[in-house]
């Protein structure tokens, strides 16, 4: 049995849980969220508990046992709390600014980039150089941190670029540390 897989999931006070054929919609005090599931996979809900079961023990329905079953959990995670994750701007000059609802950021190109929010999300900052995504849909948080991340990923030499906040970026030596090592 899947670990992951065969554990409940506790469906907290003022959220509603409606299961279809194929496909669950999770309401709560943020939003709505609705995703379909494979067929195969049951889902049951009694007594506010989420309980998650697959038909026999092939590997596709292991695999998507526990699949559905995080899927299911980040849904009434992100209806009840939501999701939000921070990325930092580091280098001299690189800034970031909110113009309306998309950001305009500066990171040493020659033009500035504008970044639109995905469907539900929403972008915020905070001083010149930090960046807050949040939104109910933890998919949709990861890919928006993710696209902006990749307009200027941290630099091995210096370290500049956007960077996820606690991220460790190991700087690489560079000719002058690599020409002190050969000499000793």
């Amino acid at each position: 049995m899947s670990r992951v897989g065969r554990m409940p999931i506790t469906v907290p006070p003022g959220v509603m849980v409606a299961i279809e054929e194929g496909g669950v919609t999770v309401t709560g005090p943020k939003g709505e969220l609705h995703r379909r599931f494979n067929p195969d996979i049951s889902i049951t809900l009694e007594s506010d508990v989420l309980t998650v079961s697959r038909p026999s023990d092939s590997k596709l329905h292991c695999s998507l046992h526990g699949l559905t079953r995080s899927l299911l959990a980040n849904m009434v995670a992100g209806v009840t709390k939501g999701f939000e994750k921070s990325l930092e701007i580091v280098g001299v000059g690189y800034r970031v600014e909110k113009a309306g609802d998309k950001l305009i950021i500066r990171v040493g190109y020659s033009h500035l980039v504008e970044v639109l929010p995905l469907p539900g999300v929403s972008l915020d900052v905070e001083g010149a150089n930090h960046i807050k995504v949040s939104g109910i849909s933890k998919e949709a948080v990861g890919q928006m941190a993710a696209e902006i991340r990749a307009i200027r990923p941290p630099d091995a030499y210096k370290g500049k670029g956007i960077r996820y906040v606690g991220e460790v970026v190991h700087l690489k030596p560079g000719k002058a540390g690599k020409a002190i090592g050969e000499s000793m």
